[in-house]
């Protein structure tokens, strides 16, 4: 009839818990992948936020958010940075580099950027609300979800529930979700913690405002990093040392710190690290907490429900991969949903996502925990670690196995 709307039926519901940079991602991803299939997500917290931090963006994980249309809202906020530079800690020496900027364009099709989290969710967020058919829901606790043969439910603290023909879960390191599908186990902590700084470029020192670069200090038990975020106009410290759990409690990632305590676990110091050191106003505390690298794709779950982010992988901070693979994660479930039949085969979808995802999250857990054995190296190992850096150079700092993923599930199914 003239004037009267016709909506195509839906080919099916999609529930996703958490609005962080996995749940915004896989919203995003199977959205644009499949407009027919409704998505609906849930965030616990009563509005969209992120504690102030920043994250490395490596080419792959610039090169999902291109793909979803969003290199301009990246350039907008993130920060491209020339060259990683490695240095001592304790005398300042140089140990090694690695050039990004157009060598990363060329090399891997894509730059390295760094970006404030809130900016990354943020950008993520507009454009999951461009989309129609996400419905964004917050103050949504999920206590309970049950599964049976034709779909997936889910129940909050105040009584809502809703249904979907899949679930998918990035509800974090803590997940409550993989509690119950998987009942094995809490995250256990590292023995490591972060603190973690930001400050306007214009208060770093000047060696740091002249060149915009990711610079990583290599010290005995302990190791940091200071790059640009938000355009170049701030500076994001992270410190990393190795030391006993807060008192301040174990759930959760973001404590008061105070300095002297930072002063007491780093010792002394080069002069341009403790520069840097020194230029932060304020500190927040860390806590890094950990699971084995994944052992098979049963741990992304199971029938109809699917965890990713860190609900299934949380990977220690020395490879700066842990957004990057939750954004290949939400990447690969759009990839594979997208070649789904009109009518998808929901479970059949992720378990073959899952296969295709698992052994690529344990390679980077496994990777970031060795390299936080080397970073924090002392006696022959670091000896040995400082000779193997100047002599192979930037074939060490680089990996293409990671910068040019992810892999397109579609292809290696071929």
């Amino acid at each position: 009839m003239a004037g009267v709307a016709v909506t195509a039926p839906s080919a099916g519901r999609l529930l996703v818990i958490g609005g962080g940079i996995a749940g915004l991602g896989a919203a995003l991803a199977c959205a644009r992948a499949r407009p027919d299939v409704t998505v609906t997500l849930l965030e616990r917290a009563p509005a969209f936020a992120e504690v102030g931090a920043g994250i490395q963006l490596g080419p792959n994980a610039v090169r999902v958010l291109h793909d979803w249309g969003l290199a301009e809202p990246l350039a907008a906020v993130a920060a491209f940075p020339q060259r990683l530079c490695v240095r001592a800690a304790r005398d300042g020496a140089v140990l090694g580099g690695l050039t990004l900027g157009e060598r990363a364009r060329r090399r891997y099709g894509a730059p390295y950027a760094t970006i404030h989290r809130a900016d990354l969710q943020g950008l993520l967020l507009d454009a999951v609300r461009e989309l129609p058919a996400v419905a964004l829901h917050t103050g949504a606790e999920i206590v309970t979800h049950a599964e049976d043969p034709q779909g997936v439910s889910v129940t909050t603290a105040d009584g809502r529930r809703w249904q979907g023909d899949a679930l998918l879960a990035a509800d974090g390191v803590w997940s409550r979700t993989r509690e119950r599908v998987l009942a094995d186990g809490r995250a256990t902590f590292s023995g490591h913690v972060a603190y973690r700084g930001l400050l306007p470029m214009a208060d770093a020192p000047v060696a740091v405002r002249q060149t915009p670069q990711v610079v990583a200090w290599l010290g005995p038990r302990l190791h940091a990093v200071h790059y640009p975020v938000r355009g170049g106009a701030w500076l994001n410290v992270v410190v990393v040392v190795e030391g006993p759990l807060p008192p301040t409690g174990a759930e959760g990632w973001d404590h008061a710190a105070q300095v002297a305590q930072l002063r007491a676990a780093l010792g002394p110091v080069h002069a341009d690290f403790d520069a840097v050191v020194r230029a932060v106003p304020q500190w927040r505390l860390w806590p890094l907490y950990v699971r084995e690298p994944m052992r098979g794709a049963y741990e992304h779950g199971r029938g109809r429900i699917a965890l990713l982010g860190d609900a299934a992988h949380p990977t220690r901070p020395y490879l700066a991969q842990g957004a990057a693979m939750a954004l290949e994660d939400a990447w690969t479930l759009g990839r594979l949903l997208q070649a789904q039949p009109d009518a998808p085969d929901w479970a059949g979808w992720l378990a073959r996502w899952a296969e295709s995802r698992w052994a690529r999250n344990a390679r980077v857990q496994a990777r970031s925990r060795r390299n936080g054995t080397i970073f924090h190296a002392t006696g022959l190992l670091r000896w040995g670690r400082d000779a193997v850096m100047a002599w192979l150079g930037e074939r060490l700092l680089d990996q293409p196995w990671l910068y040019g993923g992810p892999p397109d599930p579609l292809a290696t199914a071929r």
